[in-house]
């Protein structure tokens, strides 16, 4: 009778201490993946876009400053990638499709940003936008070739970038959204391209109208 009771308060500890590990892991219940809670807490935060030189697939060179006074929707890629990169940029290509023409340019820009800078140069950075019927203005590419400002990116956004030892990464992927004052605002499934649109739309339409 004992040794039942001692079993049934063991079993009652561990169930416990696992409700604690899972309410502390998820935000309390808030989230219920680890890439989740990162999402919430990044959008929380709302971290700042830093200080860092961009270079397009025009050669040109500029911060996020370029496009002071509009939203910024970013992808993080690498051309080589022959895994999600390219359904992320063909989603991301269908979501500037979605958006009233209105909006494009004039409040909102694109912008895929390569983590690759070794091999993603103007050059593959121009073939790639090609592919995709990237204008290189409203939608642009582009690289971080200062490997301390790209590090320092990828960290402030959260972006994890292992790369294998053989010439690609392991990576996560999401759409990423910026503000005219230049913070991290959002961040969306990549994979769910018409609930991106809508929101991108209700925030220009509410941007629009202040």
């Amino acid at each position: 009778m004992i040794k039942h009771w001692h079993s049934k308060v063991a079993v009652s500890i561990v169930i416990i201490f696992g409700f604690v590990l899972f309410y502390a892991g998820t935000d309390g219940f808030h989230a219920f993946t680890a890439e989740t809670a990162r999402i919430n807490k990044l959008i929380e935060n709302k971290p700042k876009f830093p200080n860092v030189t961009l270079e397009d697939s025009n050669g040109r060179k500029y911060s996020i400053s370029e496009f002071e006074g509009k939203y910024v929707f970013i992808t993080f890629l690498y051309t080589s990638c022959t895994s999600v990169c390219p359904q992320l940029e063909m989603n991301m290509s269908q979501v500037y499709q979605k958006l009233p023409k209105k909006y494009i340019g004039r409040d909102i820009v694109f912008l895929s940003i390569s983590f690759d800078p070794t091999r993603d140069d103007p050059a593959a950075l121009d073939r790639y936008k090609n592919a995709f019927h990237s204008d290189g203005e409203t939608w642009r590419m582009a690289r971080i070739p200062n490997k301390a400002e790209l590090d320092a990116l990828l960290k402030e956004f959260g972006v994890i970038v292992i790369p294998d030892g053989k010439g690609n990464f392991t990576h996560n992927t999401a759409f990423y959204l910026v503000d005219p004052k230049g913070s991290l605002v959002n961040v969306m499934d990549f994979k769910k391209i018409n609930e991106a649109a809508r929101t991108l739309e209700n925030i220009l339409e509410n941007k629009t109208g202040e």
